[in-house]
């Protein structure tokens, strides 16, 4: 049954299986950040290389890019709660192989590399599986909690890794890393329906159908539409943030760094749950590109070099505009076809990783050629330019 209203938190909290899926999604963030720290540390300890430590916190972005965009096929073709399982499953081995296996630096960025790229894997049946378990709007509410609790789950996770690491070391945080995730298989394991693939395998590769599918994706219309929509006006809004430091740094404010952009995500925070909860489905279709416009406009008013104190408003109220993703969610689950609902959240995800990575190489290369508050505003004006352009997937019919 489709909801005609707007849904409820106590809605979804009322349906079983999705209290399994936010329960395991909100250990396997909390897991992935510890993990990623922990291992950071461990690289550190064994090579006191800050640039070699740095690389070893991102790498797993780069795997996560290439299993969404040549592996998530595999989504629609096996058994979701078969992959959620066997997901929980890697991480599990491989937090005990970096925290007790011994290995050399070398084979411990191996072992992170491989193992990460079927993760877009993991993460895109899961995601497929949320509009089975919620209906009409509440599909939308619930990607807008999952976002809130994913942003605010990292920042716990670090912090909680950082405590780990002081009280038990590296190899102990990952440990307790591996230990959430073997509470999250039998939660996974006995608390989701064994739906059957959504697709049939075909005998063409893993690596082909995903290549094919992904371009009759980006061949249709409607779904390109929705994706680029998703990706641009994200991609100029992250390349702001990927300056804040050096802004701040070049005023003599790095300390202030971080509460700005804890300011950014506690606006996305704020924007979506007000949005998804309190908006009504009719109206929230009409908020596309004004929020879209509340995402840029503040980035503008970098332009007169704020301070900290007004940097962080504006990076509030741009961060509250990113809930204009709520309004592309619905229809693009409806756009696309059930056989590829996975591959279409592969492809989305990696999509959201690129554009993202992009966006920081664009504000940085702004950012060479004139002062750094003006770049920022740029992306400001950037994101609205993406917005006009996008303007029919972003003005939904009510």
């Amino acid at each position: 049954m489709t909801v005609a209203g707007g849904a409820t938190f106590g809605e979804l909290f009322r349906i079983g299986e999705f209290r399994v899926l936010f329960g395991s999604q909100l250990l396997l963030t909390l897991s992935e950040s510890v993990k990623m720290l922990a291992f950071s540390v461990i690289v550190f300890e064994r090579t006191q290389s800050a640039g070699l430590s740095a690389i070893s916190w991102m790498l797993g972005f780069l795997p996560m890019m290439l299993g969404g965009l040549f592996l998530s096929s595999m989504a629609d073709r096996i058994r979701p709660r078969s992959l959620m399982v066997a997901g929980e499953l890697v991480r599990v081995v491989v937090c005990l192989l970096l925290a007790f296996a011994g290995l050399p630096v070398w084979a411990m960025f191996t072992v992170v590399l491989v193992t990460g790229v079927p993760t877009a894997v993991f993460m895109a049946a899961r995601n497929a599986v949320l509009p089975e378990v919620l209906e009409g709007d509440r599909f939308v509410l619930g990607r807008a909690l999952f976002t809130m609790t994913g942003a605010g789950s990292q920042i716990a996770g670090l912090a909680v890794g950082g405590a780990m690491l002081a009280l038990t070391g590296p190899e102990g945080a990952l440990l307790i890393t591996a230990v959430l995730s073997l509470v999250a298989v039998p939660l996974i394991r006995f608390g989701l329906s064994d739906r059957p693939p959504r697709a049939a395998g075909d005998g063409t590769g893993a690596v082909r159908a995903t290549l094919r599918g992904n371009w009759a994706l980006l061949s249709d219309r409607t779904i390109r539409g929705l994706l680029l929509a998703g990706w641009l006006p994200l991609m100029f809004m992250v390349g702001s943030e990927a300056v804040f430091i050096p802004y701040l740094t070049g005023m003599g404010q790095a300390g202030a760094a971080g509460f700005v952009l804890a300011a950014t995500a506690g606006g996305m925070g704020f924007g979506e749950f007000v949005v998804g909860r309190f908006v009504s489905p009719v109206r929230r279709n009409r908020l596309g590109l004004p929020l879209v416009a509340l995402m840029g406009v503040p980035l503008i008013g970098f332009a007169a070099a704020p301070g900290p104190w007004w940097a962080g408003i504006l990076a509030f109220l741009a961060g509250c505009g990113l809930a204009y993703q709520l309004v592309l969610q619905r229809p693009f689950v409806d756009a696309v076809p059930e056989a590829r609902r996975g591959l279409a959240f592969g492809l989305q995800g990696s999509g959201m990783m690129t554009v993202q990575g992009l966006g920081g190489v664009v504000a940085g290369g702004l950012a060479e050629i004139v002062d750094v508050h003006y770049a920022i505003a740029i992306c400001g004006g950037l994101v609205i330019l993406a917005g006009a352009l996008l303007w029919r997937p972003l003005a939904r019919p009510s």
